[in-house]
């Protein structure tokens, strides 16, 4: 093991991430590094059902793919929250760690491979994970909307800025990949104050718990999902096609409508989407967005409007100078 003022500074290290998946990174560096292991992988869990993992690795490469038999392992650690250990020589082994959250779900293992047995290792293991659930407590309870437990308005910035880098990013490699391209959508409940008037505002925000559950079942992992107050919700999504977007989004609004809300019965949705621009400023992408969701909301409801075709229709008008639109 390494000495004490190593070990005080790799975890204070920790404790000044505040994004998940950078901390995930520097979580599994720093079991590398304080057991002294020859690799640590962290594994976390997408669908445990389906046996999907997003995997960081330290120490060996990192396989895209997980074999039959790491993946019986994993899912055993998963579903018995236990300890689970292999052996692939007679001094090799790798053990694997359950991490859960403070519900105590499981979201994560951790696998430490080492030569032989480390003294206290599972002791030391345990406390480390300990130490990465309290501070990935800290981090959601932080970032995330206390009702729907999506990500809430005041973490929309630094989220959004790192999607403005990575798309520069991309654009400086210019390379022969097909380009990524962003959209920025913006949710609002159609007659929500008739919800809260005519059911209560327990009901209602039992519907707002209902509409941000179906969100997170509809799209993808890598979907920034957020709760901006009341009945307004907003999502960042990359998407290849403008064409694939508005079908994404009507994909959604139609099974909105569809379900059946208890007590309250059907509700509907209007949408508003732009696409994201490198140099946008958080504030601009989200007027852009608002705009169209107002005409959707003017033409009708129910509906998914895309800013950009309405400004080449002519139906919208973007005054570049002033940063203004103008509605027709």
């Amino acid at each position: 093991m390494i000495s004490t003022t190593n070990t005080l500074a790799k975890l204070i290290e920790l404790t000044k991430e505040r994004d998940i998946a950078a901390l995930e990174i520097l979580f599994t560096h720093t079991v590398f590094d304080l057991i002294e292991s020859r690799a640590a992988i962290f594994y976390r869990v997408l669908d445990v059902y389906k046996g999907t993992f997003l995997t960081v690795a330290k120490g060996k490469e990192q396989h895209a793919v997980i074999s039959g038999d790491l993946k019986n392992t994993l899912l055993n650690c998963i579903n018995t929250q236990l300890v689970q250990e292999t052996h692939q020589q007679q001094h090799d082994h790798t053990v694997f760690y359950p991490v859960k959250d403070l519900r105590n779900k499981p979201i994560a293992v951790i696998a430490v491979e080492s030569p032989k047995d480390l003294e206290n290792l599972q002791e030391v293991m345990g406390l480390l994970i300990q130490i990465y659930q309290n501070i990935t407590s800290l981090i959601n309870d932080n970032d995330h909307d206390t009702l729907t437990g999506l990500l809430n308005r005041k973490t929309f910035e630094t989220k959004i800025t790192k999607v403005f880098s990575a798309m520069l990013s991309e654009h400086d490699r210019q390379n022969d990949q097909a380009e990524t391209n962003y959209f920025l959508a913006i949710f609002d409940i159609d007659h929500f104050k008739r919800v809260n008037d005519d059911f209560g505002h327990l009901m209602g925000d039992e519907v707002l718990l209902l509409f941000s559950q179906l969100m997170t079942k509809s799209f993808r992992e890598k979907d920034l999902l957020f709760r901006f107050g009341g009945e307004e919700f907003v999502a960042v999504f990359e998407c290849p096609l403008v064409d694939d977007m508005e079908r994404v989004l009507n994909r959604f609004r139609e099974k909105v409508s569809q379900f059946a809300f208890p007590q309250v019965g059907n509700v509907n949705i209007s949408a508003g989407f732009t696409q994201v621009r490198p140099y946008d400023t958080p504030a601009q992408l989200i007027d852009r967005a608002d705009v169209s969701l107002y005409h959707a909301k003017n033409n009708g409801r129910n509906q998914v409007s895309n800013y950009d075709a309405l400004i080449i229709s002519g139906e919208l008008q973007e005054n570049i100078k002033e940063g203004e639109i103008e509605l027709f």
